[in-house]
This record gives structure tokens, sequence and C-alpha cells, in this order.
């Protein structure tokens, strides 16, 4: 068990991630029996490769990490303000996460809670959540406060697109 948390958080991956690999990535079929626990750091270098499978959604961690990984990315990026307790933004993240999958690795998208991350949300005059923004280059190219359906969600990341 504690392997797999070690592989989930290393690679960006789980095992249900690696059942349903996307097409031209192949994945062992032994990969079960390289998760065995009595040899955790004998596969760990095996399953490194697949951390390119890593999903473009990420939370953000601190100031430094939102700059390094928002501020001064090569794509463009959205910008998730939600918090835990906000019945709306559990609606809005899915669709959120959706729209970006259909982007295959064009768009990046960022997740921050505003109850951990309260200096981010000022910053950025976050008052309601969810606030999504959309920047590329470290410029704000655009935002929205609310829920917005899947249609309207794919063309506000494609604004962002260019």
């Amino acid at each position: 068990m504690a392997f797999r948390l070690l592989v989930r958080r290393v690679c960006g991956v789980s095992v249900r991630d690696l059942q349903h690999l996307p097409a031209g990535v192949s994945c062992s079929s032994s990969f079960s029996s390289r998760l065995d626990a009595s040899q955790p750091f004998l596969s760990l270098p095996r399953l490194l490769p697949l951390a390119s499978c890593r999903s473009v959604s990420f939370n953000v961690q601190d100031h430094d990490d939102f700059t390094e990984r928002v501020i001064n990315s090569q794509l463009p990026v959205l910008i998730d303000f939600h918090a835990q307790w906000c019945g709306p933004c559990k609606i809005l993240g899915p669709r959120l996460e959706k729209a970006i999958a259909k982007q295959k690795g064009r768009v990046a998208m960022a997740k921050v809670d505003i109850d951990e991350h309260t200096d981010l949300a000022i910053e950025y005059g976050v008052s309601a959540v969810p606030t999504v923004i959309a920047m590329r280059g470290g410029d704000i190219i655009d935002q929205f406060v609310g829920i917005k359906d899947e249609d309207q969600l794919d063309s506000f990341v494609q604004k962002l697109i260019g």
C-alpha cells in the first residue's frame, strides 16, 4: 500500500491510470507483479518513464510553486480558485478537468484552495468561489466567477489557447 502511494506521488499515476494509458504508451502485462511491496525500489526505476503520462492538472503547494508552475509556465494555464466547502466548486472542478483533457496537453490547470492559499486569492482579487483565471505568459487573459456549462468552458479554453 505504501509503495503504491509512493508511486502515485513520484510518478503522478495510479494503478488505475496505468490500466487506461493512451494509445502508443505500453505497459507490461507483468506490471501488477512489479508492485510487489517486498521489492519496491527494484521496480521504481521502471515506472519513472511513465511520468510523461502525468496529468496537466496540479494542486498549487505554495507561492513559489505558483510562480514556477503558473506564472513562468510555457503552457497557458487555467487557475481554479476553489474551496473544499464550496458546492459549486465541486461541480465545476470535473467540468474544468474534462475541458482541459480535451486539449491533450496544450493547456495546464492549477488548482488553488483559497483556505490554504489566502495570499494568492487576495493577490488575484478572488472574492467568491469558484473563480477561474486564464493566464498565458504570466498575463491574465480572462476570468469568470461561478459555474459554466461544458460548451462555455470549451470556448473559454479555446480563447486561452488563442
